[in-house]
């Protein structure tokens, strides 16, 4: 058996049919990297490389052929003490990811820990656990994708400039909306203001996401056909300062227009394209960069590969884009309705001590979410540079999305690749150098005294 302290894992894959399509995945390349008996069909769709203990998609010691959560059910050290009290023996409490996204993903939002309790116990066949989801991506490619609702005033003057918005809404909701908000759009998080404020926003949500489907198919269909008619004058020259955008930081309506075009050919008269096209941020990421995606939050990914890390759950509440279930009910009663701007969507990324080059140019940064159950580490290294990672205090997996070079600890040493995938130990220290420049990202999770479940 190999160092259990450092191995190599083969990883499984998953095609959905907004995944990309055969060699142009970045999750077909990668699972191909590592298992030689995995072949790349170019006319399949491989949307998602699963990283972890999950039991649908296991991961495996490619030296042993065992599953890692037997693994680590076996060799509880794997997990460590403080690890397995804090979330339980023989599971890791993260799922690690790579996503290759090709078409939208449904628009969707994740309970929090009470709520999926609460949807788990009243119908565990939609809702198969009772945990929480919150989940983090990390552009590996240029990304996009929906994330919070849009501020106040961008709804106030989508819903003036963009006629089909307003009707399936109707005349008098829309009218009390932007009644109940008008000067108040940046009131402070907490405030009797900023309640009423939600509530409005609420309201207005609840009554497009109860239209009939007749009615939404209808007018999405006009809505399209006037967007790819007169895109230069659609929303009537709706525009709002981007900082996320990589240009001069001006979204205008054209930008608009072209997006429900192209969400159209995806999903055809939609819910989604009111939803998700109107009343959510739109959000551009550039490699490096990350988002968060905090529970009770409507998000959708639209295009793009990422790195993404969620706590172990599968409890999904959908809105659109999609022929899966939609729990309407529960998904208006549980938003948070956050009306915050997109540039408070992206993390900000931490220095991280325990990393540091020893020889060359090395680069260690650290997106830490405010919750316990995972942080991402991304490592870059430039060719010929060398660098030390401490132990951690609890398990780790990292993924290389770029580049060529080993990893080393205690007279064990592994080849890196762009898909090799490896399990460090707790309290594992290690020493990466580059071959050529390199690029890891490794999930891990650590329990302190501090950590609150």
């Amino acid at each position: 058996m190999s160092n259990l302290n450092l191995f190599e894992l083969s990883c499984g894959a998953q095609s959905y049919d907004w995944g990309k399509l055969g060699q142009s995945s970045a999750v077909a390349r990668y699972a191909a990297a590592s298992n030689p008996d995995f072949s790349v069909n170019e006319d399949q769709p491989y949307a998602e490389l699963w990283m972890g203990t999950h039991p649908s998609v296991p991961s495996k010691n490619i030296a042993s052929g065992e599953t890692l959560r037997d693994l680590v059910t076996t060799h509880p050290e794997l997990l460590g003490p403080a690890v397995s009290g804090a979330f339980g023996a023989g599971e890791l409490p993260f799922l690690f990811k790579v996503l290759s996204i090709r078409k939208a993903l449904s628009i969707q939002a994740h309970p929090d820990k009470a709520l999926g309790a609460q949807l788990h116990a009243a119908d565990p066949k939609n809702y198969p656990d009772d945990n929480h989801k919150p989940e983090m991506a990390i552009a590996v490619t240029a990304f996009e994708g929906f994330c919070g609702f849009r501020p106040l005033e961008q709804i106030s003057a989508l819903l003036e400039s963009v006629p089909e918005f307003k009707e399936i809404i109707g005349d008098a909701e829309a009218k009390a909306f932007e009644t109940a908000v008008a000067g108040q759009e940046h009131a402070a998080e907490g405030s009797p203001e900023d309640k009423a404020n939600r509530k409005a926003l609420q309201a207005l949500f609840s009554k497009l996401m109860n239209a009939s489907a007749d009615r939404v198919e209808d007018t999405a269909r006009r809505l399209v056909e006037r967007a790819a008619s007169q895109s230069e004058t659609f929303a009537a020259g709706f525009a709002y300062f981007d900082e996320l955008a990589e240009d001069n930081g001006v979204r205008r309506g054209t930008d608009l227009a072209h997006l429900i075009t192209r969400l159209n050919t995806q999903f055809p008269n939609d819910i989604g394209l009111f939803c998700g096209g109107l009343l959510l941020n739109y959000v551009r990421l550039y490699p490096g960069e990350a988002m968060f995606l905090r529970a009770k939050d409507p998000h959708a990914y639209i295009s793009g590969d990422i790195i993404e890390c969620m706590a172990a759950s599968d409890n999904v509440v959908r809105a659109g884009f999609t022929p899966k279930f939609k729990d309407v009910d529960n998904l208006v009663s549980m938003l948070t309705y956050s009306y915050n701007p997109v540039l408070e969507q992206k993390m900000k990324p931490l220095p991280f001590p325990r990393a540091h080059a020893t020889n060359g140019s090395a680069e260690f940064i650290l997106y830490d979410p405010p919750i316990a159950e995972f942080a991402v580490l991304e490592g870059k290294l430039e060719p010929t540079a060398t660098a030390a990672v401490e132990g951690l205090a609890g398990p780790s997996i990292l993924i290389t999305t770029e580049g060529a070079g080993k990893i080393s600890t205690q007279g064990t040493e592994i080849t890196l690749h762009a898909g090799s995938v490896i399990f460090i130990a707790p309290g594992t220290p290690v020493d990466i150098e580059a071959s050529e420049r390199l690029v890891t990202y490794r999930a891990f999770v650590e329990v302190s005294p501090e950590t609150k479940l």
